[in-house]
């Protein structure tokens, strides 16, 4: 295939590609022993690997040609970037061009792999059967080259693989290259000596060009880890004999190819199989076959259909059962409860009822359960095996969601404070928020990602960040931010029934009303039956179209919306003002919110971030350019002073953060305009 690539250069250069080359001998020896049972997280260099597990030449080239066809992506992604469903296959949940942070969904579904097994559940992607081979236990792969084991995130893998001894085989080839940098520039150690330095993680280094050497080390290796539960990093030499990919060609850079070439895997292969009785005859004929095979599946692969426009609109969600608001909002009888215990009796209603969901993250544990007690008692009740703490690391709080969830589970994880959700970022864009999409809708990530948000009470620079604009940014994955109780526990629960990747962006200062102003913020517990649907805004005060007295529309989200309540009612304008509580930010109800402002004929937007270059900055774009025949007065935003930072003083931290009497002064500017 690699020949014939090169021979057609012009022709599947069109769109990039790297291939196995020089890998082939230790990918082939791990891909003839994998199971359907088990995973695999294949890098970009794994078209061998591929073809060992029985895919054809002609579904890699559908990718390799971007048809719409194409197994994996239907033309949306990359050649050997795989996502993989089939009964007879192991599994390939999506990846991105995995140069590191495959490593933490792929333990991800190592951790998921040995929760099944600890709370006696079935995984629902696996077919079950009462064969030999069937009941071993099965694995997770995560294959990487080596120049991407100094990514961070594989560190924070490597971490949690020892800490909690999962079942999972870290594949490193090791070719001495990373682009055109090489080992010696950019690497203190290969893996399987920086694997020394994690203490439960065995190693062993082999020659990757070897194909009986590997098949005998991986074979070992794979039935230590299904019978031992414990990971285990097989580190392979393997020389590079192709190009980096399509577009970076060796020959502009390598002094080694001469050394490479002599060891290459194929003559090798091939004398292992004379020494093990084939003919030449019979290995002549196989590559003919091979060959024949190989230019058969190009030529009815450039025949095949391309994606059409519309295509381009398919799997950015997987749809959803929750889609109207049902159950008991205010049951009769049922106390006022605040809104951080609102959310805790969502979770715990939701663990007591499905055993596949569990929650993990730092400090929710049963010593403290969560800095603002959001998961106490949990621990006690549910075990630590299902609410457990994680080491200071977002990375893999966020991303190993995608493999827990490709075994059937649903996670609830939380990052401590939005400040700290930055080094989960990579994971939550990369990762989960593209699963579904670039996977054709096979592996939607089902996840729930709790975010305590916004400034409250001198929480200072590192803890009062508000991050929506950015989350809002990154497209795939739906945000709620709720304004009370009620609201947050049945968009938990609609969160938790959805099959897509779920923010929840939690205000501190409403978790127990403490900030004047905030009882709204405390609700009646609604029944456990309830459930509120993403994409619905709450008119939370409605008035009327009136033709003499101007009024506005103000919309906001989470502490915002007690604001504007607040601001309506000391001004005396309760008649005046419509309230839309938005409740989430996407998506988007659109609809209701130019409805009122179509009617009220003006708009303020009120937010808790800086304004500049923010989420509501742009709905009031959104609502100029839709509402614009409509409009007496530019549509307007309120928000924090736009400075790099919350202040630690109280006072600074006023001034720097919008209030009731802000949004006063701004309502009376926008009437009066």
């Amino acid at each position: 295939m690699a020949e014939l690539y090169e021979a057609n250069f012009k022709q599947v250069s069109k769109y990039v590609h790297a291939t196995s080359r020089g890998h082939e001998a230790i990918q082939i020896a791990l891909g003839m022993q994998l199971l359907p049972q088990d995973y695999a997280f294949p890098y970009y260099r794994d078209d061998a690997m591929l073809l060992s597990f029985g895919v054809t030449p002609y579904d890699l080239m559908l990718q390799l040609l971007a048809k719409k066809d194409d197994p994996f992506s239907g033309g949306k992604t990359y050649y050997s970037h795989p996502s993989l469903k089939d009964a007879d296959k192991p599994k390939i949940p999506h990846q991105s061009s995995a140069t590191g942070m495959q490593a933490i969904p792929a333990t991800g579904v190592a951790m998921g792999l040995k929760y099944l097994e600890e709370q006696g559940l079935n995984n629902p992607y696996v077919i079950q059967s009462n064969s030999e081979e069937s009941q071993l236990n099965p694995i997770s792969v995560c294959s990487l080259g080596d120049a991407s084991v100094t990514e961070g995130e594989v560190s924070e893998a490597f971490q949690m693989a020892v800490l909690k001894q999962m079942p999972i085989l870290y594949l490193v080839q090791d070719n001495g290259w990373d682009i055109s940098a090489n080992a010696a520039e950019t690497r203190a150690q290969n893996a399987f000596e920086y694997a020394k330095g994690f203490k439960g993680l065995e190693a062993i280094t082999i020659d990757g060009a070897n194909f009986t050497e590997s098949y005998q080390a991986i074979q070992k290796v794979i039935a230590t880890i299904r019978k031992e539960n414990r990971p285990f990093l097989v580190h392979a030499k393997v020389p590079l004999l192709n190009h980096h990919t399509s577009g970076v060609r060796m020959e502009w850079y390598r002094d080694d190819l001469e050394e490479a070439r002599s060891r290459d895997p194929y003559p090798v292969i091939k004398q292992q199989l004379l020494d093990n009785g084939f003919t030449s005859k019979e290995i002549e004929a196989i590559e003919n076959s091979a060959k024949t095979t190989v230019q058969t599946d190009y030529e009815k692969a450039l025949k095949a259909e391309d994606p059409k426009p519309e295509d381009l609109f398919t799997n950015d969600f997987a749809p959803t059962p929750i889609t109207e608001e049902k159950g008991e909002r205010s049951p009769k009888g049922a106390e006022k409860v605040v809104m951080v215990d609102c959310a805790l009796f969502a979770v715990e209603e939701l663990m007591r009822k499905h055993k596949e969901c569990l929650l993990y993250g730092q400090d929710v544990g049963g010593r403290l359960g969560g800095v603002f007690r959001e998961a106490a008692t949990l621990a006690q009740k549910f075990g630590d095996d299902r609410v457990f703490n994680t080491p200071i690391q977002e990375a893999f709080i966020v991303g190993s969601t995608v493999g827990m969830s490709a075994v059937g589970l649903k996670p609830i994880v939380e990052v401590q404070f939005a400040d700290y959700i930055w080094p989960g970022l990579n994971q939550l864009f990369t990762e989960v928020s593209r699963s579904c999409y670039l996977s054709n809708g096979k592996w939607p990530v089902s996840m729930i990602l709790r975010v305590p948000i916004g400034a409250y009470g001198s929480g200072g620079p590192y803890h009062s960040s508000s991050v929506e604009s950015v989350i809002t940014n990154i497209r795939g994955i739906k945000i709620a931010y709720p304004s009370n109780g009620a609201d947050l526990k049945g968009l938990m629960k609609a969160a938790y029934y959805d099959p897509n990747p779920v923010v929840i962006l939690e205000h501190k200062g409403l978790y127990w009303s403490k900030v004047p102003g905030t009882q709204g913020a405390t609700s009646i517990e609604p029944a456990e039956d309830y459930v509120l649907p993403f994409g619905k805004a709450w008119v939370l005060q409605e008035i009327w179209k009136q033709e003499n007295v101007e009024t506005i529309t103000i919309v906001s989200y989470g502490m915002g919306v007690h604001w504007a309540m607040n601001a309506s009612e000391e001004l005396g304008m309760k008649n005046q003002i419509e309230v839309i509580d938005l409740r989430t930010l996407y998506p988007l109800d659109e609809e209701t919110v130019m409805k009122s402002v179509k009617k009220t004929g003006k708009c303020l937007v009120v937010t808790e971030e800086p304004s500049n270059n923010s989420f509501a900055r742009a709905l009031a774009g959104k609502i100029q350019e839709d509402c614009f025949k409509f409009l007496d007065a530019p549509v307007m935003t309120i928000g924090s002073e736009n400075m790099p930072a919350i202040p630690l003083n109280t006072t600074l931290e006023q001034t720097m953060i919008p209030s009731t009497e802000k949004v006063m002064t701004k309502i009376n500017e926008l009437l009066n305009y």
